[in-house]
């Protein structure tokens, strides 16, 4: 009966909620929220915003808590070329920053090679600089963003 009062509001609060995460105050990704029933007052007074959108942050908060939570680093995607000379520095320093090793594939004609993999984008800060160490400069990285990664409790 009073829903099409409060919807801006609920809305208001879902925004708010989804902006600001339960977790880390950081933004939800892949949420989605079903409203099966409402009670509301019958005074007028009690429907307002100041009323309807901190319950509704707290309703959503206290539902995501519910579903357990989970946190997502991102990932990059890592494509090197290098000598075949190299690619012992290669997995070490992916090891040793959480990477994971995906293919190593020889271009065709050359002693070069292309190695691919994942790398959480937190590791990434310094990664040139000790690749290029550990390899004594012959490995030359790109990252680009690939996905997000459910980060393990």
């Amino acid at each position: 009966q009073y829903l099409n009062e409060i919807k801006d509001s609920v809305v208001a609060g879902f925004q708010w909620a989804s902006k600001e995460g339960v977790l880390c105050d950081e933004n939800m990704r892949g949420v989605r929220f079903n409203v099966h029933d409402v009670t509301l007052h019958a005074d007028a007074i009690h429907r307002g915003g100041g009323q309807i959108i901190p319950t509704a942050r707290r309703v959503l908060y206290a539902a995501c808590l519910v579903a357990q939570p989970r946190l997502l680093e991102p990932m990059y995607l890592v494509e090197i070329q290098c000598p075949e000379t190299a690619l012992g520095g290669i997995h070490s320093v992916l090891n040793n920053r959480r990477g994971i090793f995906l293919t190593s594939e020889q271009q065709e004609g050359t002693v070069m090679y292309n190695v691919k993999a994942h790398l959480p984008v937190n590791e990434s800060f310094g990664f040139t600089k000790a690749l290029r160490s550990n390899t004594g400069g012959k490995a030359f990285p790109q990252c680009v963003f690939d996905h997000w990664s459910q980060l393990n409790a």
